[in-house]
């Protein structure tokens, strides 16, 4: 952990030095403008004006830098490209050797250009955040906003980075070309998929696709599944040794991943039957359903704080636990107990490990494929999702063995009691627990000391909530990097604001209001999910007659929109609009399908049920993922670390919501069927309203 002056001091070409920004004396300039404001001696719309007049000077001065080196490669490589030509016609292997390396060393001075910008992105960001913090403006938004959309900002060369592409696309075409295949008429354009590429070249594109932060389809699904990592980390600096890292232990966190959301949605066409069997209401199947969310409010946490010493015993332990669970699951049939029936899913919700298995992908995947890993995460969920409906309406058939049931409401537990002992055996053998340095065993350590003693410490720990800036470019801030030692009281020291959030009461005040919108978000929207799914048997068997199959097929079907959905919104939408746009779009169609869904016409049809259904599913699907973007972007730093971070407070809130809405299931029950539909719904209805408003009020803070 350095002061950012001093990173940046460090870090400089020397040949350079001139051309990046002037971090220092922009820091000098903001001490001063606060001085002069407390005096009364400047206007502070004199000082806004004076000091984008110098923001725009400094980065015009390192754009056009940018530009006269991207010219000078570009030179470069044209005169390459005449020695490459003759090499071409008279083959000579020593040539060729000494022509690729000379086009390497090219590619070589590009990343270091690269560096250069983003080092200068860092400090725009950085200077900009501490502008904020002493006169307690939103200056930030308004100067990226108005320079990156305007056509003549210098800002633009930066996120459009045209030349840098075309740099790329030469060195790339001609190393390709130089490789030992002369005799193939085939190029790089050909190919569907680009060759093995040089490590030059692998190292430019990952550094072009952190400065820009593009909005691909992986980088969508990543920040779907919120997983933090370190945006100054570069290939070169990734800590994480590509020789440790093992491919099997990965696949099977997806692989718990994916069978934990079978387990979840495998019951619930079946649910109300199996409540009814043992002589409780159908809507009891709210409890039923919802109880496996009650205990994974628990488990998070401890499987979070498990996570910080090993990762293999946590997944044992889920494995265990889930085994356990469906076990219990699928004999209470014959003792006839619901008792047993909840004790069963209560004890899968304590093997939920999803926070294990987003810690791992974090910590123990190497940067290079963490994006894909983390896209995986989310495929894994979805496809687990669909899958598990899906299953339960192909066992529809019933047979017993000794005195043992098996039927459509027991097979659930009995086929996944065996699909975790499978897993078990199968991470016994396979799992290889990553390495830690002693460094991490340190600083988990002082964190557990800390954790302690929080209780005490927590007012002087907590008086400065980080904010900043939400725009792509600047996003690749240093957030382990603090700012200078002499620094003034307003803000944090470089010991708080680097330090995790040692408890629930340290994370919360660590919550901005746009985070706390977000977190409101992702509740409405896991609320209105879980009524849906939830309820789904109970409504469609009552006004429609719908079969054990039928729902299955209909919940399924629900599942199947997910991947589809988020490769649409990944790929074309998020590059069309803004994500707040996306945001409260989807929002106010969410609210539209709860309203439709409302049986408010007799009588309540089978169109009207699967289209609001429908409608409300996709647009929570779309407003999910959008949601959790714009979280992992407006969440503090502090909150990408340690047990109690980001991705555990967003876990908590969605299971929180599912527990809430299983319950609400179960008291609308008592008003008898006829009236569960509008009873459940209008609770998400009044929350959804809220979260619109709610949106409206912090719209201008989301970027």
């Amino acid at each position: 952990m350095v002061a950012f002056g001093k990173y940046l001091q460090r870090k400089q070409i020397e040949e350079w030095r001139g051309y990046y920004i002037n971090y220092k004396l922009m820091k000098k300039k903001v001490k001063q403008y606060a001085e002069q404001i407390r005096g009364g001696s400047q206007h502070p719309r004199h000082v806004l004006k004076d000091f984008s007049r110098m923001l725009d000077t400094q980065i015009e001065k390192t754009v056009l830098f940018m530009l006269e080196q991207q010219g000078l490669l570009a030179g470069r490589l044209a005169t390459l490209r005449e020695t490459h030509d003759a090499v071409l016609e008279q083959p000579d292997i020593s040539k060729i050797v000494e022509l690729r390396e000379s086009y390497r060393d090219v590619g070589r001075d590009l990343l270091q250009l690269l560096v250069f910008v983003e080092l200068n992105a860092i400090g725009l960001r950085k200077i900009l955040k501490k502008f904020d913090k002493r006169f307690g403006y939103r200056f930030a938004d308004y100067y990226v906003k108005t320079r990156a959309n305007h056509p003549y900002s210098q800002l633009q060369q930066v996120f459009k980075h045209v030349g840098v592409g075309a740099v790329v696309g030469a060195i790339s075409r001609n190393l390709h070309e130089l490789q030992e295949h002369e005799g193939s008429f085939y190029s790089i354009y050909d190919q569907p998929v680009l060759p093995l590429q040089d490590p030059v070249v692998e190292a430019i594109k990952t550094a072009v696709d952190k400065l820009t932060n593009s909005t691909s389809f992986l980088n969508f699904l990543a920040q779907h599944a919120l997983i933090m990592q370190d945006d100054l980390q570069t290939p070169s600096e990734d800590t994480i040794d590509e020789r440790t890292y093992h491919f099997n232990s990965l696949l099977l966190n997806l692989g718990n991943t994916f069978l934990y959301m079978v387990n979840t949605y495998i019951i619930v066409p079946t649910a109300d039957d199996y409540s009814m069997s043992l002589g409780a209401a159908a809507t009891v199947c709210g409890v039923v359903i919802g109880s496996m969310a009650v205990a994974q409010v628990f488990s998070s946490v401890y499987f979070s704080a498990w996570s910080n010493k090993s990762y293999f015993k946590p997944l044992v332990f889920s494995s265990i636990a889930l085994f356990i669970g469906n076990l219990m699951y699928a004999l209470a049939y014959d003792a006839n107990s619901i008792a047993l029936l909840l004790l069963g899913r209560l004890c899968c919700g304590l093997g939920s490990a999803r926070a294990v298995n987003r810690r791992y992908i974090s910590d123990c995947v190497p940067l290079r494929i963490r994006m894909q890993a983390s896209a995986g995460f989310v495929s894994a969920s979805a496809l687990g999702m669909a899958c598990g409906p899906a299953l339960a309406g192909l066992l529809q058939i019933k047979f017993k063995i000794y005195k043992l049931t098996f039927n459509q409401s027991t097979l659930p537990g009995w086929v996944m009691a065996v699909a975790w002992l499978l897993y078990l055996v199968w991470l016994c053998i396979s799992f290889k627990e990553p390495l830690r340095d002693t460094e991490d065993q340190e600083e988990q350590e002082r964190s557990n000391h800390n954790e302690t003693t929080s209780m005490t410490d927590r007012e002087d720990n907590s008086r400065v909530v980080e904010e900043g800036l939400r725009k792509p470019l600047l996003i690749t801030s240093g957030l382990k990097l603090e700012d200078e030692d002499d620094c003034d009281e307003s803000e944090e020291s470089a010991e708080d604001s680097r330090r995790p959030a040692n408890s629930f009461g340290d994370a919360y005040r660590l919550l901005t209001p746009s985070v706390k919108v977000q977190l409101l978000i992702y509740f409405m929207l896991k609320y209105a999910m879980e009524i849906l799914l939830s309820e789904s048997s109970v409504v469609t068997s009552y006004y429609f007659g719908w079969t054990t199959s039928s729902v299955a097929i209909f919940l399924a079907c629900l599942g199947l929109t997910v991947l589809p959905i988020n490769i649409l919104v990944g790929s074309y939408i998020s590059n069309m609009f803004e994500d707040r746009q996306i945001l409260l779009t989807s929002e106010i169609i969410v609210f539209i399908g709860i309203l439709f869904s409302f049986n408010l016409f007799v009588p309540y049809t089978v169109p009207q049920y699967v289209i609001s259904g429908l409608v409300m599913f996709v647009a929570a699907e779309v407003l999910e993922g959008v949601n959790l973007s714009l979280l992992s972007r407006v969440m503090s730093s502090r909150l990408s670390k340690g047990t109690y971070n980001g991705g555990l407070l967003s876990t908590e809130a969605g299971t929180l919501a599912r527990v809430v809405a299983d319950a609400t299931i179960t008291l609308g029950g008592y008003l008898g069927r006829n009236h569960l539909l509008n009873a459940t719904l209008l609770p998400s209805l009044v929350i959804c309203i809220g979260s619109v408003v709610a949106t409206c009020c912090t719209y201008n803070s989301l970027y």
